[in-house]
């Protein structure tokens, strides 16, 4: 989901966390989170003994980009791996659009071997920041905006942004054009997704959705019915409580998955709330955020290299 009923569970969520727990969950600063988006495995010099050591992590340029569109310019975020050529990954943020986080997150993924664009969908309204650094979703003019902004999108944009940004990414010397190229999105980003994989089956190899909304529908543009169009290795990472308030989501996606024969992994994360995944979310939760992580790792490098 990504609605109103979302940001309701969101401002709950948020609510119960500042008045837990000695962990200081209540008061995740945005300094604190992004520290935890350190490569999978990276230990401070005062690991204990015995600790696994680092990955290897790829030292990288980035650089923030305007990319022609037919509707405009899209201002983005683009990293990669400072030598050689990588696989490419088109990212769509959430309803809060291109922010630091997100930036971290593509540098993350960067750093892991990838050449990473993360854009700002809202482009035709307006450049990043499109969302204050602390947005509050009790704030009905905040919320109004930011659905204002989400409604701004139809599958028609955002399949034109697919192609237009696909093809921008294949261009840069830094990206290995004989590798399969990946996708992912959250939240509202999740359809993006599937409209990218659908609109660029030979390019799109591999294709991820983290609390993603709206993905299946009664609608005829429903996300669910461009399954066979795809290609793409999926993984798609429900929360808890989106589960509960759409039961048959799930089955219906796995169903559309195996009819059209595509590798999917289609599972609900326990205990998490619609939003668990950006470490700057008042939904955030690290430790299911970072098994998110290393499944996405592990679908990236089986289906890219």
């Amino acid at each position: 989901m990504c609605d109103s009923d979302s940001f309701d569970d969101m401002v709950v969520y948020r609510l119960r966390r500042e008045l837990m727990s000695r962990r200081g969950f209540g008061s995740l600063s945005l300094g604190a989170g992004l520290a935890s988006l350190l490569p999978v495995g990276c230990k401070s010099a005062d690991s204990a003994p015995g600790a696994v050591s680092a990955p290897a992590v790829a030292a990288t340029t980035e650089s923030e980009v305007s990319i022609t569109t037919p509707d405009g310019a899209c201002d983005a975020y683009f990293v990669h791996p400072t030598s050689g050529a990588a696989p490419a990954v088109l990212v769509w943020p959430d309803i809060f659009g291109l922010r630091p986080a997100f930036r971290q997150m593509g540098k993350r993924l960067a750093e892991s071997g990838y050449g990473v664009l993360v854009v700002n969908p809202f482009y035709r309204t307006q450049k990043a920041p499109t969302s204050s650094p602390h947005a509050d979703f009790n704030d009905p003019a905040t919320r109004d905006a930011l659905m204002a902004l989400m409604h701004s999108l139809t599958p028609e944009t955002e399949i034109t942004d697919a192609k237009a940004l696909t093809a921008w990414l294949d261009r840069q010397p830094s990206i290995d054009k004989s590798r399969k190229m990946g996708t992912t999105g959250y939240c509202m980003g999740g359809p993006l997704v599937f409209r990218t994989a659908a609109t660029n089956p030979e390019r799109i190899g591999a294709a991820a959705t983290f609390h993603g909304g709206q993905l299946v529908t009664d609608r005829p543009d429903s996300p669910h019915l461009l399954v066979p169009k795809m290609k793409a290795h999926f993984l798609v990472a429900i929360a808890a409580n989106d589960d509960a308030k759409e039961p048959n989501a799930k089955e219906t996606l796995k169903a559309a998955f195996a009819q059209a024969s595509l590798p999917a992994n289609v599972e609900v994360f326990e205990g998490t709330m619609h939003g668990w995944c950006p470490p700057d979310s008042h939904a955030y939760n690290e430790d299911a955020a970072e098994r998110a992580w290393s499944e996405l790792l592990a679908l990236f490098k089986g289906a890219l290299g």
